[in-house]
């Protein structure tokens, strides 16, 4: 071989060794790269899970002091749920207590203006009679009121359930109300078809009175309704009148306490006094303690119709025996009054024998002992004051005569209290239990019809 030929070889070698090395240089520069690649992104992520890891911390330890301060502001609501509570607790007593020591003046003072209206008057000392009675009435609906929403508000009313008839209520809702709609030339219709209802007899009447009542206060002309129709499989009561209406912005306020309308300056308000504000407010508790949905709708300048949803009976109502008709006097009736507020047994005393009634009025049992040891007075029915003089209970009284005379006496009891248990020891011995103050009409029906 020439030495050119072996010089050709030699480039040739030479010149693929080259290539192979730039090979290898390129593939080691590459894998150096990569490794450099794959260093720079574990530190960017290492970096990255530091600055996560700092931020984690912060959103947890602000997560953490939120919590903390919501177990705190949880823990101050419940002492001021509790605090609420129990404040609302005194309320209710401080009311009840309240209205006790108020409603035995304000029935001596109706008993005092029963007894004048009685005698001879001329018209008017007769005109300021009235006027002082229709005063008396709206103070003692004005503290029985409060009472009722005091109680319903701290949830101590318990609905009595039964089985109510419509028609029954509505008649005598109706004729209650005659007198009042007729003075203002205004017409009252009540339809009712057969239906008997679930509910609270005393806790229903109190609703559509308040109901018809405000009804026919804010109409002006034209009339109110009383309906009752199926719906649903439920019964609707709907009390409709033609009256001012109630403007939208105000429908929302009608049932809270002391919110009197707007909409009817100039028209049926002028012509009476103006309401007390709580009628709706004590149909919305009484509503709510009863599970009656109650719903509101108004037109301006056309009237309102307010109606409440009540479940079907199964069972119809017992039936409850009629009182026999009453006479106007008592004359002879031998009654025993046991009162330790002297101002109410002294009206009391006069009202009764005005009626033609002997009467003997004690303070407590021992005043009693010590007639009955006289032997100079044997009653013919008690009317005993539930609550006397350092804790002594009226019926103490009732026991002691039973005992005495082998037989028990027909009993009124007369008390101030609202609490249920003194309903139940009435009923436990038969008594008729009459709240103060009395009313003079409903005490002399009482009397002939136990007397007869």
């Amino acid at each position: 071989m020439s030495v050119h030929a072996r010089g050709l070889e030699t480039d040739e070698s030479l010149h693929r060794r080259i290539e192979k090395l730039e090979r290898i240089n390129a593939a080691l520069m590459a894998h150096v790269e990569r490794s450099m690649d794959q260093r720079g992104s574990a530190y960017s992520l290492f970096q990255t899970a530091i600055m996560l890891e700092g931020r984690v911390r912060t959103r947890t330890e602000e997560l953490t002091g939120l919590m903390h301060r919501l177990e705190r502001s949880n823990e101050a609501l419940v002492a001021a749920k509790e605090e609420a509570e129990t404040a609302n607790r005194s309320k209710t007593r401080f009311l009840a207590a309240a209205s006790h020591d108020l409603l035995q003046p304000l029935n001596a003072a109706r008993l005092s203006v029963s007894a004048l209206a009685d005698l001879p008057l001329g018209p008017d000392a007769t005109v300021i009679a009235v006027q002082v009675e229709r005063g008396l009435q709206t103070i003692e609906d004005l503290i029985k009121t409060l009472l009722d929403i005091s109680k319903l508000d701290a949830g101590i009313v318990r609905p009595q359930v039964r089985a109510i008839s419509l028609p029954d209520l509505f008649a005598g809702i109706a004729a209650s109300f005659k007198p009042f709609v007729e003075r203002k030339g205004l017409r009252l219709i009540a339809h009712c078809p057969d239906l008997v209802v679930t509910s609270d007899g005393l806790l229903l009447q109190r609703i559509l009175q308040n109901l018809v009542s405000n009804a026919v206060r804010y109409t002006a002309s034209g009339g109110v309704v009383i309906a009752a129709r199926l719906r649903g499989g439920a019964a609707r009561i709907d009390v409709i009148d033609t009256g001012c209406g109630i403007g939208p912005d105000e429908r929302d306020l009608v049932f809270d306490e002391f919110y009197r309308g707007s909409g009817c300056r100039g028209g049926a308000m002028e012509t009476e006094e103006p309401g007390l504000g709580l009628g709706l407010s004590i149909v919305h508790r009484m509503a709510l303690a009863l599970d009656h949905p109650l719903s509101l709708a108004s037109r301006p300048g056309h009237g309102t119709r307010v109606s409440l949803t009540l479940p079907l009976s199964p069972t119809r109502p017992e039936e409850v025996p009629r009182p026999v008709p009453v006479s106007t006097r008592l004359s002879g009736a031998r009654v025993l009054i046991v009162e330790n507020d002297a101002s109410t047994a002294d009206a009391l005393k006069r009202l009764l024998q005005n009626w033609d009634a002997q009467v003997c009025a004690c303070r407590d049992l021992a005043g009693v002992r010590a007639a009955v040891e006289a032997g100079g007075f044997t009653p013919d029915i008690l009317i005993l004051d539930y609550h006397l003089d350092d804790g002594a209970c009226g019926l103490d009284v009732a026991a002691h005569l039973a005992s005495a005379r082998g037989a028990s006496l027909p009993v009124i009891l007369t008390t101030a209290d609202y609490a249920p248990e003194i309903e139940a020891q009435a009923c436990a011995i038969g008594a008729e239990l009459v709240h103060k103050p009395i009313k003079p009409a409903q005490l002399r029906s009482l009397l002939t019809y136990m007397l007869a």
